[in-house]
């Protein structure tokens, strides 16, 4: 008799590397708060998957969510596991924006801004968003 417990499904994520046409992405910095995932670093927008959605039906309602934000190309790329954080595997998804990320509706983390890839070296980032980043950018 097999007494072993069914493994659950992954705990499973979603976010958004947006580039705008200078090259730049546009990142978020997380608050600094107890109890959330990756605090007080910058990140793609994104979340955790609701129950019985789908990873692009999360990054969509993320994005609007978290700032407002509504994209026409969004194409979903891969998926990286996130080690540390609040889902076991993160699908990232790629598209464009060429707005002022000042005037988006922040109403989730400390602000928004666009880094050129140079300068993602310096900032401090989850480790999921490091390796999502590399492929991303072919590093």
């Amino acid at each position: 008799m097999d007494t072993a417990q069914p493994r659950s499904a992954p705990s499973r994520g979603a976010v958004a590397l947006i580039e705008n046409s200078r090259g730049e992405l546009l990142l978020h910095l997380r608050d600094d708060i107890p109890d959330i995932a990756w605090p007080g670093r910058w990140s793609a927008l994104g979340g955790g998957c609701d129950p019985d959605e789908s990873p692009r039906e999360t990054i969509v309602r993320e994005l609007d969510e978290e700032a407002g934000l509504a994209v026409d190309d969004l194409v979903e790329l891969f998926e990286v596991p996130d080690p540390g954080g609040s889902s076991d595997v993160v699908t990232v998804f790629a598209a464009t924006w060429n707005g002022d990320a000042r005037e988006l509706p922040l109403t989730e983390g400390v602000k928004l801004d666009w880094f050129h890839p140079d300068r993602l070296g310096s900032l401090s980032l989850p480790l999921f968003l490091r390796e999502a980043l590399r492929r991303y950018l072919g590093d």
